[in-house]
């Protein structure tokens, strides 16, 4: 398997023969999206849907009904490749299998609508790798891999830290690190890393393109 961080929340992973980009926003890097062979969607926030890059590919797109409304508004020309999933529905992507996780975003904050939210678990061989997008609900099932939130405007860093150890997955790989400046991911990952590994639990934040 291999795992490719494309900024802030873009992940593309690798295997069997089979390529998945989860995420692609506007803070992401095209090559997320080059020959894959499916796009997953957490939900609508541009950090996590564009369609630009959405359009740089002809595979397939999984996301939930909030999303493919965007696009049937926004987007109309990718909307025949859209697939809505449900709470809890599995499906299969060449070699991988899905999962999808949970319903809705985190609060950002009480006085504003709650946004709906899918993480997808992925089963790759024998790993599986959980990508919350924008929640802390875990999949109540073991995790290889998590692809850990560690900052953002719905989320203290602390909420993160205990999110990742509930989850108890061996490696933790960083992702929407977009919204601290660099000194402040720094301190991000001083804490991720401290009560982690005391957790026997490894953490590490990729440089965008770099490979796990």
């Amino acid at each position: 398997m291999r795992l490719t961080k494309f900024g802030h929340s873009a992940v593309r992973i690798e295997h069997g023969g089979t390529t998945i980009a989860l995420d692609p926003g506007v803070w992401s890097q095209r090559e997320c999206v080059d020959g894959v062979d499916a796009v997953l969607i957490t939900h609508e926030h541009p950090d996590h849907y564009a369609p630009d890059l959405l359009r740089a590919t002809d595979a397939p797109i999984f996301t939930i009904d909030a999303v493919a409304a965007q696009i049937r508004a926004g987007a109309p020309d990718l909307a025949e490749r859209v697939t809505v999933v449900a709470p809890e529905e599995v499906w299969s992507v060449g070699g991988f299998g899905v999962r999808a996780v949970g319903e809705l975003h985190a609060v950002i904050h009480p006085e504003l609508p709650r946004f709906h939210n899918s993480g997808y678990l992925l089963t790759a061989g024998e790993v599986t790798i959980f990508h919350p997008g924008d929640a802390l609900t875990g999949p109540g099932a073991p995790v290889d891999v998590l692809l850990a939130p560690v900052c953002a405007p719905w989320m203290r860093v602390s909420e993160g830290v205990d999110f990742a150890r509930r989850v108890g997955a061996a490696r933790n790989v960083a992702i929407h690190d977009r919204v601290f400046s660099a000194e402040g991911l720094g301190v991000a990952d001083a804490q991720f890393g401290r009560f982690l590994e005391a957790a026997g639990q490894d953490y590490t934040r990729l440089a965008d393109g770099a490979d796990l």
